[in-house]
């Protein structure tokens, strides 16, 4: 039998065999211990992280987290400087979902509106990154310029003149950016000073500052400039926004909290949209225990569905469709559910009887081949109106445009009648415009301020303000107020 020495003593071959298992066995359980040691004492639960970062955010209103070319932000001090110390005080308040049509920005109307109440003059708004755009003019730079299509909601609606547009939307990114920023195009240090600039410039003139983030917290990443990194840079609080639920629910706000922390920032809470009122107060129980157990942090608010908010206007139509209504100009803002569109395949007859059957608000689509049921339409509009009847009914004559088009005498028709009579043209199919329909989500805007005066009514309700704004180191009403008192 072969033998081996190992430290001056002779070995059998099965003897060292285990004596190298023993060696194995010790090895493992040390570097097991290691770990496991290091692991307790280098890597902090969220809610210890959390700790750490608005310690962090407070001592500066903008961080140095640094990018993947180790960009400096040299200017940081100079910003400092000149925002009065205020950064010591408070941080401004990031606003992110999880994912698309969550009810970011019908959140962000409702926090802007209790933030108002609380801070009359001193409430300042950004969309740091955005991307659907609109014309506008800037009075500081003298001319027009394009800037995220929420920000001109946000501004007109509270009335925001003291916030220049300017500063209200820093980044764009339309089409064909992205690719330019790859080809070198676009430069990513004048991404970010733009951001930070624009940041201290609102920064300046306000006590507590609202930024609204785009999508969840990855969205911009390819181009340096995702929520989680902008609002590590500015040195904000972050506040996520999810739809109802509980476990799928945790799961997607996790996967943005992780990418929060990645980027060293601070989470003050969460606001849960879209609940089904019936599950209302399981959710907010089950939430508030979960957020504070995993991640020390509170619930924010827990939102109520309200379908309403959710359901398309005759203008949200013409938008999905690009095109304009024929008739009806005044109707545009009439709103219908899902459950009140018909389409049209019965005889005339029964369509008279389902018009008369169903309720007055129903939006009826047809194709434009069935010119018995546009003359119909435009007959029941009549009958009703000689009786003082309402007519809340709407049409969408459908047809490709290619291969159909509306009748000249029926146009001639359709023009003769009062413009009172919501009717709308669909480039597409029956079975497309369906379709369109009901996944179109709409989206609130400067035009329907019915829709978002009843947002904001119905948000603000529920969410917490004084918690907010103590997550997010901030006074929980205006100094200036009560400085001049």
């Amino acid at each position: 039998m072969a033998a081996t020495t190992v430290c001056g003593i002779v070995l059998s071959s099965r003897g060292h065999q285990q004596v190298c298992r023993s060696l194995t066995v010790a090895s493992t359980s040390l570097r097991k211990s290691s770990c496991s040691s290091l692991t307790s004492s280098c890597s902090p639960s969220p809610s210890a992280y959390n700790q750490q970062c608005r310690s962090k955010s407070t001592a500066s209103l903008f961080n140095d987290d640094d990018d993947p070319n180790s960009y400096n932000h040299n200017n940081n001090h100079q910003n400092n400087n000149n925002n009065n110390n205020k950064s010591n005080q408070s941080r401004p308040i990031y606003v992110a979902a999880t994912k698309q049509h969550v009810g970011k920005t019908t959140t962000c109307l409702a926090l802007m509106s209790g933030l108002k109440k609380r801070f009359p003059n001193s409430i300042g708004y950004l969309k740091p990154v955005g991307q659907q755009h609109v014309p506008v003019y800037s009075d500081t730079l003298g001319k027009e310029i394009r800037v995220d299509k929420d920000v001109t909601l946000i501004r007109e609606h509270f009335k925001l003149s003291h916030c220049d547009y300017k500063d209200m939307s820093p980044v764009l990114i339309p089409s064909g950016y992205t690719k330019d920023y790859i080809d070198g195009k676009i430069s990513y240090y004048e991404q970010l000073e733009s951001i930070k600039s624009a940041v201290s410039n609102v920064y300046s003139r306000n006590e507590v500052v609202l930024c609204e983030g785009t999508g969840h917290c990855a969205v911009g990443s390819i181009v340096g400039a995702s929520n989680a990194k902008v609002a590590s840079m500015i040195g904000g609080s972050m506040v996520l926004i999810a739809n109802g639920g509980l476990g799928s629910c945790f799961d997607e706000l996790e996967l943005n909290r992780v990418l929060c922390e990645n980027h060293n920032v601070d989470v003050a809470g969460v606001i849960i949209n879209k609940v089904l009122p019936e599950k209302y107060e399981q959710t907010k129980d089950y939430m508030s225990r979960a957020l504070e157990q995993h991640w020390g942090v509170p619930l924010l608010g827990c939102i109520p569905d309200k379908p309403y908010l959710g359901c398309p206007a005759l203008a949200d139509l013409e938008r999905l469709f690009k095109t304009k209504m024929i008739s009806g100009e005044g109707k545009r803002f009439q709103h219908y559910t899902v459950t009140d569109i018909n389409l049209v395949t019965t005889s005339l007859t029964r369509f008279l009887s389902n018009m008369r059957e169903k309720p007055s608000r129903t939006l009826f689509i047809c194709h434009v081949t069935r010119d018995d049921i546009i003359l119909g339409f435009l007959g029941e509009y009549q009958r009703r109106k000689k009786n003082n009847l309402p007519f809340e009914a709407a049409l969408v004559i459908c047809g490709r445009s290619e291969k159909y088009n509306l009748a000249k005498e029926l146009r001639d028709m359709i023009d003769f009648q009062d413009d009172d009579v919501p009717i709308l043209l669909s480039p597409h199919t029956t079975h497309h415009t369906m379709e369109m329909i009901h996944s179109y989500t709409p989206k609130l805007n400067i035009y329907d301020m019915g829709r978002v005066d009843a947002a904001v009514h119905h948000y603000e309700k529920y969410i917490d303000y004084d918690m907010l704004l103590s997550q997010t180191g901030n006074a929980l009403c205006s100094q200036r107020a009560a400085s001049s008192s």
